[in-house]
């Protein structure tokens, strides 16, 4: 795992082994499909009251990171 993405985690049995943040049903690719259509922080936030600040900028770093 990359240094500072320790919200980032992977099982088989969740979501078909899709990077998710921590072991929720939020994928990347879900919150990262948000921001490229516009959505703020804020407002993911907001979507998915459960998620913390911290999962988005890790999400995206994540992303980052893989490209």
């Amino acid at each position: 795992m990359m240094v500072g993405l320790d919200r980032i985690t992977w099982n088989p049995k969740v979501m078909g082994g899709k990077p998710c943040v921590r072991g929720l049903r939020v994928t990347v690719g879900t919150v990262v499909g948000l921001v490229a259509t516009g959505h703020s922080e804020a407002e993911i936030l907001k979507l998915y009251p459960y998620l913390e600040a911290e999962d988005v900028r890790q999400a995206l770093s994540y992303a980052a990171w893989r490209a």
